[in-house]
């Protein structure tokens, strides 16, 4: 069959294959050149119905719509199921770190299908872009006749259909390389966003003007397909608001007295700050209304979410993480969002509490595991270190190191004060009783230095002299235990798993948290000098 035969079949007729997932063909792996897609019929499914039947295929099945996501089941996600059915572009608004960049990044790798593109384009050129007159052309090795810069394919997609005909070699490309994200910064230009005529290539290649040839595609058509994201939109300045107002609803872009007619074929995504989003005027009036599904994130509700988010994003390995040490460090990151001397309105990012547990490992292997050689357990003694990543601003008080030292340093024993009465506070009295009598006359020595067994300053070897607080340090390690593997059946994590290698480093985790719990408990049980903990 001539090739002006087989793209009139192919573009009149039904598809001739069996879908996995929207417009992508069961056997694709198999379909390798222009050829093969012609044969089968191929019907390329727009960006925006790709993530919409995607969607409904995952809810039909039960599946994880956006894996890795975690904290928005009761309203971002729903508001994106809404989103998504509706063929909305989206402007997500939140504070620092609610996790909006890497929401779409989801959305693009896992309900977008991978598509058919020619062989190293860059704006995932497909022989379908082309009206089937211009392919015809290509394929008999001659020039669409064009009257006007009008992008389908780049001018180097064009020349390689021209080059090798219907063996033209095709790559399917997945949804993550068809995304692209533009931080709005005052040095991102109108060029950066649309693309421009280049005057070098006019003058390299001879082109004239009015050729395709002399144009150079920006962001906006390298997310072809796919999915464009500008994060906070409004810091980009009205003109170039206006630029990609003009692409994104009209199709087509001027530059200079020229015009580059074009269709990005992508999902719109913004995000955005709250106090930006509702300072007037920050958002030309046209583009707000482009984007017409507005969703708002927030951060983690529930301590459970925030040490869920922590978990997963933390990049650490080979350490094992109580759920203890993650609960106060989960609190204490809540704490400081709710505490009134802090600026909220610059807000505190999820990344505190991830950047924190990085370095808490980091301090338990500064402290002991490199010197004892074993594995990093962190603790409790280990959280003060936590300040150097203390990244929020003041806003009732001076904004100083030193009130901020203050500030966090109360909050942090504020969150480590709760969380140690939770392990304590069912301690019968006679118990308690009895542990204050044990330490009458007796100092226990604590540390971050300190390990289980080393000399006769370990821990253990210490407990030798405190029987009832042995048996509550046995009691409590067995009960966080639980604690830890209820955790492992939740969120599958190497990292919180206990084993002989980490035993002993856990167990003097639990020993300085029943401590620290029976100094804050209210009449103290014990009390806390520089040299350890003494007769209260």
């Amino acid at each position: 069959m001539e090739a002006s035969q087989l793209v009139s079949h192919s573009f009149g007729s039904a598809p001739k294959y069996t879908e996995i997932k929207a417009g992508l063909p069961e056997d694709h792996q198999s379909i390798k050149t222009i050829r093969d897609l012609l044969q089968i019929n191929y019907k390329l499914v727009p960006a925006k119905e790709q993530l919409r039947q995607n969607l409904i295929n995952t809810m039909k099945m039960g599946g994880d719509k956006y894996p890795g996501i975690l904290g928005y089941d009761d309203d971002v996600v729903p508001a994106l199921d809404r989103a998504i059915l509706s063929c909305h572009d989206v402007f997500l608004i939140g504070q620092i770190g609610q996790a909006k960049t890497r929401l779409v990044e989801v959305i693009a790798k896992n309900l977008l299908s991978p598509i058919p593109v020619i062989d190293g384009s860059i704006t995932n050129d497909t022989p379908m872009d082309l009206p089937a007159s211009d392919l015809i052309s290509l394929l008999d090795g001659q020039e669409p006749t064009c009257t006007t810069p009008t992008f389908h394919i780049s001018p180097e997609s064009a020349k390689k259909i021209q080059d090798h005909k219907l063996d033209t070699k095709i790559s399917w490309i997945e949804g993550a390389q068809r995304f692209r994200y533009v931080l709005a910064t005052p040095d991102i230009s109108v060029k950066d966003l649309v693309g421009y005529i280049d005057a070098i290539k006019v003058a390299k290649k001879g082109v004239e003007m009015f050729k395709v040839d002399s144009y150079s595609p920006g962001q906006l058509l390298q997310a072809k397909h796919g999915i464009f994201c500008i994060d906070e939109l409004p810091v980009l300045d009205p003109r170039k608001q206006v630029a990609l107002l003009s692409v994104l609803q009209e199709g087509k872009y001027t530059t200079g007295s020229y015009p580059v007619v074009f269709e990005p074929k992508t999902v719109f995504f913004a995000t955005a700050n709250p106090i930006d989003y509702t300072h007037s005027g920050k958002i030309i009036e046209p583009l707000y209304d482009r984007l017409k599904s507005h969703i708002h994130t927030h951060y983690p509700k529930t301590i459970s979410d925030e040490m869920r988010i922590i978990l997963q994003e933390a990049k650490v390995a080979n350490c094992m993480i109580p759920v203890f040490v993650l609960k106060t460090l989960a609190r204490l990151v809540h704490k400081a969002r709710a505490n009134p001397e802090i600026n909220q309105a610059k807000g505190v990012s999820v990344r505190f509490g991830i950047h924190g547990l990085e370095l808490l490992v980091g301090e338990s292997e500064r402290t002991r595991s490199i010197s004892h050689k074993l594995i990093p357990v962190p603790r409790h003694s280990d959280m003060y270190c936590l300040g150097q990543i203390a990244k929020f601003e003041l806003s009732e008080i001076d904004d100083t190191l030193e009130n901020r030292r203050k500030v966090f340093e109360s909050i942090l024993n504020d969150s480590i004060k709760e969380t140690t009465l939770e392990y304590v506070q069912a301690i019968p009295q006679e118990t308690l009783d009895a542990i204050k009598q044990e330490f009458s006359g007796k100092t226990f020595q604590v540390s971050q230095g300190m390990v289980w067994q080393n000399g006769s300053a370990s821990y253990s070897n210490q407990l030798l002299g405190f029987a009832n607080l042995s048996k509550i340090i046995q009691f409590q390690s067995e009960k966080m235990l639980q604690e830890q593997s209820g955790l492992a059946g939740k969120i599958p994590n190497q990292n919180i798993t206990l084993d002989q290698k980490t035993d002993s480093e856990f167990r003097s985790a639990v020993l300085e948290i029943v401590l620290d719990g029976l100094y804050y408990l209210t009449p103290k049980i014990i009390d806390k000098k520089d040299t350890g903990y003494v007769a209260a």
